[in-house]
């Protein structure tokens, strides 16, 4: 049915890094020439940046201090924790936002305070603080402070219903504000225009994380742990790197550091509830990735919240117990596979749609709406629909003539921005450059939909709808050594803005291959210009068509990883594209 159908061809873009800032650097660095032109890639130009990347630990975080609102956000809760006043820490249902909640009340417990915790119900109650929850549930506790986790920083009038009714709020989140900040006591988000913190990509686990910082260290000046032991945060950071690597946001600077630590926590099973879910996701935690993280245990979490409550996953992340952890688990990976499969079908949906209606394909963003979709998972299938056309993409589940969107986008465009110059069809709206989520009535679907066309069409250009694919080197296989492959892993963790390197080899001819699992292709490949070449393993991954029979490519793009299988560690080349 036309090019929409079948996936876009990818750009591929070969960097070009300086040879003399390239040669300079591996001599400086004392590594090999490859692994230099990828940290020039990346930005990383000079050898001390370059130490820095490498030996990244967490004394070298930034400042949190210079968070605005951060002393006053510190303030108010220890004077909470000492007059014995009840806190509530208000949540996101997302990974992020139980990873920011568990991480908030795992410290306040040990402080002794009195707090409880409240994560919405994503279908029934939506998206972050709203004066129902002041009226029905916070004033009827008798709350006196409330923190919000990844949420809270457009929410105006719950937070005025809270002053009203005489209860504080601190907002801690990461999400873009609008032009006016909420009227909270405190509003620890740096993103807020006039904070001067740098700190704009933390997650709002990582936001969270470094309010705890700046709390402990304000107890500890006030003599508060004279009478318990002072919590070491560095063991919250798996939860950190979990939220972190879950929500997108960049792996670079902070980030990093926060997630290479916590990497090492998770494989260490220390958490019960993290031990389980590795062991439900059948994730090897001795070579553990931000990919198992992001592929395997984040959609495990997140389908809590998506297919019954949140509420399961904090549940999981604070056990003590490893039985109820193996059971709480086991629910999550149910959940999970009822997930998948309504996923498939939505999915199906849409692709059906395309099909029948080829005029589609001719425009710049999809809108579609369906009234038996489950709201709770439309965000994940915006993203598949992108992965597959590399178009904005907005879905719309509608219930009683009130639809709830999840849109998601291709890098030229900031979604935020786009629907914020369509908010005269939406009802609410909120999220990032590249997620968003909106309410909006059904009969304003069709002026929405040419609305958000028509801003793409004129903000995007025609080559932002070919997805690239930036190419860090040339790599012909006789420069692949054991060194190389164990420089290129020090530059992980891998993620959105540190990107694993991606290299380029032309005239391949695959010696032998099979088909492995769900259309997974095992591979002997050789650089066919030379009898006596090296012979490499590869796998490429959910192979279709044509590229499941070929004996020859013209070129390929790669990643090179260590395989380990049986206490053994091979080289393997992982294939991401061909020509």
């Amino acid at each position: 049915m036309g090019y929409m159908a079948q996936g876009m061809e990818r750009n591929w873009q070969i960097l070009q890094p300086d040879p003399n800032a390239v040669a300079r650097l591996a001599k400086d660095l004392k590594c090999h020439p490859v692994t230099a032109a990828v940290l020039i890639n990346r930005q990383i130009l000079t050898v001390d940046r370059a130490r820095d990347f490498l030996t990244a630990s967490l004394t070298n975080l930034p400042a949190p201090f210079a968070l605005k609102d951060m002393d006053v956000a510190v303030e108010r809760i220890a004077a909470a924790i000492a007059g014995k006043e009840k806190i509530l820490i208000f949540g996101d249902y997302d990974v992020d936002g139980i990873t920011a909640t568990v991480i908030l009340l795992n410290f306040l417990h040990h402080a002794g305070a009195d707090v409880s915790y409240y994560i919405p119900h994503r279908i029934t109650e939506g998206y972050s603080i709203q004066p129902q929850h002041i009226s029905r549930y916070a004033t009827p506790n008798h709350i006196d402070l409330i923190i919000t986790a990844d949420c809270g920083s457009t929410s105006h009038q719950a937070i005025e219903a809270a002053n009203r009714a005489g209860i504080d709020v601190i907002i801690t989140d990461h999400h873009s504000i609008g032009k006016n900040l909420p009227p909270a006591l405190a509003v620890v988000n740096p993103r807020r225009p006039d904070c001067p913190a740098g700190l704009e990509n933390l997650a709002g686990v990582g936001v969270a994380f470094f309010l705890l910082i700046c709390l402990r260290k304000h107890l500890r000046d006030n003599g508060f742990w004279r009478e318990r032991p002072e919590p070491n945060l560095k063991n919250e950071c798996d939860l950190v790197a979990l939220g972190t690597i879950a929500d997108m946001v960049p792996l670079t600077g902070e980030n990093r550091i926060l997630c290479k630590a916590g990497l090492r926590l998770i494989a260490a099973d220390r958490r019960p509830g993290l031990a389980a879910l590795l062991q439900a996701s059948a994730v090897n935690s001795n070579f553990l990735s931000t990919e198992d993280i992001a592929f395997r245990l984040a959609p495990r979490i997140n389908a809590a919240g998506r297919m019954d409550h949140a509420v399961r996953a904090v549940e999981l992340l604070t056990t003590q117990n490893s039985e109820a952890a193996v059971k709480s688990a086991q629910t999550l990976n149910l959940l999970n596979q009822r997930r998948q499969q309504m996923e498939k079908k939505i999915l199906a949906d849409i692709e059906r749609y395309l099909e029948l209606n080829p005029s589609l394909q001719q425009r710049h963003c999809l809108v579609f709406a369906g009234a038996q979709w489950h709201a709770g998972l439309i965000g994940i299938v915006a993203s598949r629909v992108v992965e597959k056309f590399h178009r904005p993409t907005v879905l719309i589940a509608i219930d009683n003539g009130l639809g709830t969107g999840s849109a998601r986008s291709v890098p030229a465009l900031n979604l935020y921005e786009a629907l914020a110059a369509c908010s005269s069809c939406l009802e609410s709206f909120g999220g990032h450059a590249m997620a968003a989520g909106l309410k909006i009535r059904e009969e304003n679907i069709e002026a929405f939909q040419q609305q958000f066309e028509d801003i793409v069409r004129h903000t995007c250009r025609p080559e932002d709808f070919s997805p690239r694919l930036q190419v860090d080197r040339d790599l012909d296989f006789d420069e692949i050594a054991a060194g190389l492959i164990d420089e290129l892993q020090s530059l992980a963790p891998f993620g959105t803005a540190n990107p694993e390197p991606l290299f380029r080899a032309g005239n391949v001819r695959v010696v032998s291959s099979r088909v492995v699992g769900h259309n997974h292709r095992r591979m002997m490949l050789r650089q066919s210009w030379t009898p006596d070449a090296p012979v490499l393993p590869a796998i490429h991954f959910n192979v279709e068509g044509q590229a499941a029979r070929k004996k020859e490519f013209a070129a390929i793009l790669f990643r090179l990883r260590w395989n380990h299988w049986n206490d053994r560690k091979t080289a393997q080349i992982v294939v991401e594209d061909w020509q």
